[in-house]
């Protein structure tokens, strides 16, 4: 086990585990979870019949940080994991994956956060966790890296680090030091039910930042339940009870159909590639990390639509690729795996 480090300071990570930047001017932020997804060897069947696990790093901030760094950009993850030996392997799957986790923050008291993940017949995921608290809970305001915060071009985050305290008020506080350093807001909600006291505490958690983003990614079931039940593919919905005036663009992820978009001045949808699907989890970390490695070196791409929509069908190839291998982070696309791809699948 290494040396526990001191909370806060520069050695919160051994030498050894402190990861770099790439690039900071396009640099993206991503606060949140990290965690060790069990998942069965074989598919289609209970936590309980499953003849075995296979662990894997997993979190969606986590997974999109390193999706990222894998389509060459420059990405920096920050959270809170337990100082034993699964937190110091993530650090390590972070440092090994170019992302910076000088970030991260160890609780001695505290354990890494374990999921346990069923893969159903047809890909589909079914979620057991140990949290109670896990680490990633109990990250506190005065441990966060503002400095790096500060740095950032795009600061993404989901809505798992709101459900508790004192890791809400420390996701607010960094949230309030990205946007007055000009940092571009991405909220991918991410709903996790069973990880939340109630569906309204959900629904009201998930909406307490709503307005706040400059982007948001959200899926069809995440729609119906956010809006209480409405139809996830009528525009009309969408436009009138999820898209904001501070919203400079909306994406409804639909699997392999692909997605729909939505800004101040069009709207459209750019259809998927389908695949063999194994395993989808991470896809739609995946296709984060793939529209927000392509707005980060360019966030003008957002006023011009033909430039969106390539960019977009960019990222749905990111979570195509994804979903033909087991586990979120080992099944992570590199940028000329993407565009290989997508060669062999032009849909124009």
């Amino acid at each position: 086990m290494a040396k526990s480090p001191a909370p806060g300071g520069s050695d919160d990570l051994p030498s050894d585990t402190q990861g770099g930047y790439q690039d900071k001017n396009f640099l993206v932020v991503c606060f949140g979870e990290m965690l060790v997804d069990f998942v069965p060897t074989v598919a289609g069947v209970s936590l309980a019949e499953a003849p075995a696990f296979k662990k894997a790093p997993g979190g969606a901030p986590a997974n999109v940080a390193v999706g990222i760094s894998r389509l060459g950009g420059s990405s920096a993850f920050i959270g809170k994991v337990g100082d034993d030996d699964f937190g110091y392997m993530l650090a390590n799957i972070l440092k090994q994956n170019n992302v910076d986790n000088s970030g991260m923050r160890f609780d001695h008291k505290a354990r890494t956060s374990l999921a346990f993940v069923t893969l159903r017949a047809d890909g589909e995921r079914e979620f057991l966790f140990f949290r109670h608290p896990s680490a990633d809970m109990l990250l506190h305001e005065s441990e966060l890296d503002i400095n790096l915060i500060k740095q950032a071009k795009i600061f993404h985050y989901g809505s798992i680090s709101l459900i508790d305290e004192p890791c809400r008020s420390a996701h607010l506080a960094a949230m309030g030091i990205a946007r007055k350093s000009g940092c571009i807001l991405s909220y991918d909600p991410n709903l996790r039910l069973p990880l939340w006291p109630s569906a309204e505490a959900a629904r009201k958690g998930i909406m307490s930042v709503w307005d706040q983003a400059d982007i948001i990614k959200i899926s069809e079931d995440e729609i119906t339940f956010l809006t209480g039940g409405d139809d996830p593919f009528d525009d009309h919905v969408v436009l009138k009870k999820l898209f904001h005036p501070n919203l400079k663009l909306l994406i409804v992820t639909e699997g392999s159909e692909g997605c729909r978009y939505y800004t101040k001045e069009y709207r459209g949808r750019v259809v998927g590639v389908k695949v063999t699907s194994v395993d989808t989890t991470g896809a739609g970390d995946a296709f984060v990390s793939g529209i927000l490695s392509s707005l980060a070196s360019d966030l003008n791409l957002i006023q011009d639509e033909k430039r969106l929509r390539e960019a977009l069908a960019f990222a749905n190839a990111c979570g195509a690729l994804t979903v033909k291998e087991r586990g979120a982070i080992p099944a992570l696309p590199t940028k000329d795996a993407v565009l290989q791809f997508l060669s062999l699948h032009d849909e124009s």
